[in-house]
């Protein structure tokens, strides 16, 4: 086929895509928009580098101009889209993968907005150039997308949300550095702010901006230390949680109060009644069965976390659930207050570990080193990723026998 013929094609192949720009939304047919740009640009350019006739020239430009534009602007569009995918990616393999290919697909923007500059230049028109302008537009929008990237994670600092998520992003800032950022307004931003700053975190908060890093990564980035070196990673943790100052008068005086008459062994009960995951909560059939076991074992169970019938609670258990609503862990100092109160009742008052459902209120406590056994459905892909990576962390899933497996356990945090 001679020059005029390829040029023509060419334009047909143009006018094909173009039809197509309103039915973008449609499913499949921006990917087959994309492969109709392709064949566009590779074609002109392939016409062009072989010469052509004179006149043909500026038509060829001018189709291969606007196939370079159009290919800037989807490529923006694309790195937004997949940007926005790969921030909520549950692993951070995941996320890093995406995020590559974002990088990528600006450096497509970014290329065909430097054709479309010298093509403008040689065509030499205000159309020519305003389209230029355009795909130049679209690149910068593009490489903003990457370099304006939101790498902080959000620390929760309101009722509504998991007031153990907050352990994992702290853990995981003090153990790899990553960044976090809290919503200001937030009821519980002074308490927030409070716990990261007592921590040694100033420098690892950041302003806050939309669209932060998915906590669901924090688990893995947690165990990748623990692996590394678990006593480390456990020193550097409660270094931080608790503190060097000893425990206020005031929670060394309701720990008396409430627990200080039982000098038994103790295991903690902890009972979760939320309205988010509500398959994960408590089932107090199950819970009965667990303080019976506890009470069987010679050991004195602690309730602790949201409300539990009353009927659930042996004669000499101890029922601490909605403390943490009263004013000693509702202030300035909350979270690092309900650690400490943690901590006593292992140093002193014979806590040897705790049992619960997948509730992140235990992971504070647990990776500070308090024995943890966490009960599940099945296998749980986020916290199945601390087992055998910090210690006393064990996953019991609920299968034929897991209450002999239960017994076993209280038995070894006995020894």
């Amino acid at each position: 086929m001679d020059s005029g013929g390829l040029t023509q094609e060419a334009a047909t192949l143009w006018a094909a895509a173009k039809a197509l720009e309103g039915k973008l939304h449609l499913p499949g047919v921006r990917d087959d928009y994309r492969s109709r740009l392709e064949q566009v640009v590779l074609l002109g350019t392939r016409v062009l580098a072989n010469g052509v006739e004179d006149p043909e020239v500026p038509l060829l430009q001018w189709i291969l101009l606007q196939a370079h534009t159009a290919r800037a602007e989807d490529a923006r569009y694309g790195a937004g889209q997949l940007s926005r995918g790969s921030q909520r990616a549950p692993t951070l393999a995941d996320c890093e993968d995406g995020w590559q290919r974002v990088e990528q697909i600006v450096c497509t923007a970014e290329e065909a907005a430097s054709a479309a500059a010298e093509l403008a230049r040689q065509l030499d028109t205000a159309k020519a150039q305003a389209l230029a302008d355009k795909a130049q537009v679209a690149a910068k929008e593009g490489r903003a997308i990457v370099t304006e990237r939101n790498r902080a994670y959000t620390f929760h600092a309101d009722p509504g949300f998991s007031f153990g998520e907050g352990w994992y992003l702290a853990a995981a800032a003090l153990l790899a550095g990553v960044p976090i950022q809290i919503r200001p307004d937030a009821t519980q931003e002074v308490q927030a702010k409070r716990f990261l700053l007592d921590a040694g975190l100033a420098d690892s908060l950041r302003p806050y901006r939309p669209r932060p890093a998915s906590p669901k990564h924090l688990t893995h980035i947690i165990a990748q230390s623990f692996r590394a070196d678990a006593a480390a990673a456990q020193r550097t943790l409660r270094t931080a949680f608790l503190g060097d100052e000893s425990p206020a008068d005031s929670l060394t005086s309701w720990i008396a109060c409430h627990v200080g008459g039982q000098p038994s062994k103790k295991v903690l009960l902890w009972v979760r009644t939320g309205d988010h995951d509500v398959e994960r909560n408590t089932c107090f059939d199950e819970l009965r069965q667990l303080a019976e076991l506890v009470v069987k074992a010679g050991l004195t169970p602690i309730f602790f976390g949201d409300a539990v019938p009353l009927e659930c609670v042996p004669p000499s258990a101890i029922n601490l659930t909605l403390c943490w609503k009263e004013p000693l862990f509702q202030g300035p100092d909350m979270r690092r207050a309900q650690l400490q109160l943690f901590e006593a009742l292992r140093c002193r008052h014979g806590l040897l570990g705790q049992i619960g459902v997948t509730t992140a209120g235990m992971d504070g406590p647990a990776l500070m080193g308090l024995p943890t056994l966490y009960l599940t459905q099945e296998p749980n892909v986020r916290l199945g990723k601390w087992v055998g990576a910090v210690p006393g962390y064990q996953e019991v899933v609920r299968s034929s026998g897991y209450f002999d497996v239960i017994h076993t356990t209280l038995q070894q945090w006995q020894l």
